[in-house]
């Protein structure tokens, strides 16, 4: 199913930016002699295929998170658990300023628990089976408090945005250097036009440097993001039992996580990583998290 999602994801994409350049008249990233880059065009082209996938994959999020992570979706409570989590959350919704967002439970033993969805009024909280069996009501309720944060914070489309922003530059830069190297290597033969295999070499290699380097801007941002979700779960709750939640999570990290990398920027739990890989990491590390709520008042 994750595969079919992807490949219907990426589909869409190309459908929808199809569509786009059609209505807006958008043709060749080359002027008419052949030879010179149309810069105005080219960053047209790069927008609309830099903000469809982001935007596609938005409001896609829901379907696919349901899909990736096996959660369940609580229409009608069946147990005190589930009772008990449908009006907590409704209770942190309301606080919020929030429509009630979908709840559900996913089936993984590690601790954790994300937000999505494509606004904040049409969201999904979920939290895993192993959150709820090991930790005290009002860590699981800070946890869900985090989570709304996310949402109500506007995150997921901000994030969406961002990643737009990055993807139209690294296609563009890419593609710059790209003809930028293929004129250069052809520059002897002047009845050349068109693009060479130097182009799209060049620019593919160039597109995956550029795509590091923008994956660091967008992990920062997702650390940013984390701060504010753990204030606004303390604000929603109590800082006491934000602290005590993360302080728990920090216990467990070392268990294997099951969530899929999509959502990873979305859930509750960051890894324990330094040095180079820390720039890439989504989530800051705990201490500094628990560090950042003991200094709110």
């Amino acid at each position: 199913m994750r595969i079919l999602l992807f490949l219907a994801t990426n589909l869409a994409v190309m459908v929808v930016a199809g569509i786009v350049m059609s209505l807006l008249g958008v043709g060749s990233t080359l002027k008419a002699n052949g030879v010179d880059l149309d810069l105005q065009n080219l960053l047209i082209i790069c927008a609309i295929f830099g903000f469809a996938g982001s935007l596609i994959s938005l409001f896609m999020s829901k379907t696919m998170a349901k899909f990736s992570t096996g959660t369940k979706i609580i229409e009608s409570p069946r147990t005190a658990h589930e009772k008990w989590l449908l009006d907590t959350v409704a209770e942190l919704s309301n606080k919020a300023g929030i429509k009630m967002p979908e709840v559900g439970i996913f089936p993984a033993q590690e601790a954790n628990a994300f937000a999505t969805g494509w606004n904040r009024n049409d969201a999904l909280v979920a939290v895993s089976e192993g959150l709820l069996s090991r930790f005290r009501s009002e860590e699981v309720k800070a946890v869900l408090a985090h989570e709304i944060g996310h949402v109500a914070n506007g995150d997921m489309v901000t994030l969406t945005l961002i990643q737009g922003v990055v993807n139209t530059f690294v296609m563009f830069f890419a593609r710059i250097i790209g003809h930028t190297v293929d004129r250069f290597l052809n520059s002897n033969n002047e009845q050349n036009s068109g693009y060479g295999i130097a182009y799209y070499l060049v620019s593919f290699v160039m597109e995956i440097i550029f795509g590091i380097l923008a994956s660091i801007i967008v992990a920062w941002f997702s650390r940013l993001r984390e701060y504010r979700a753990d204030e606004a779960g303390a604000r929603l709750t109590n800082k006491d039992a934000m602290i005590s939640a993360l302080q728990r999570l920090k216990q467990e990290y070392e268990l294997p996580s099951s969530m899929p990398d999509q959502l990873t920027a979305f859930g509750i739990r960051g890894g324990m990583k330094g040095g180079l890989v820390a720039l890439m990491a989504s989530h800051p590390p705990l201490d500094d998290r628990i560090n950042a709520l003991r200094q709110l008042t």
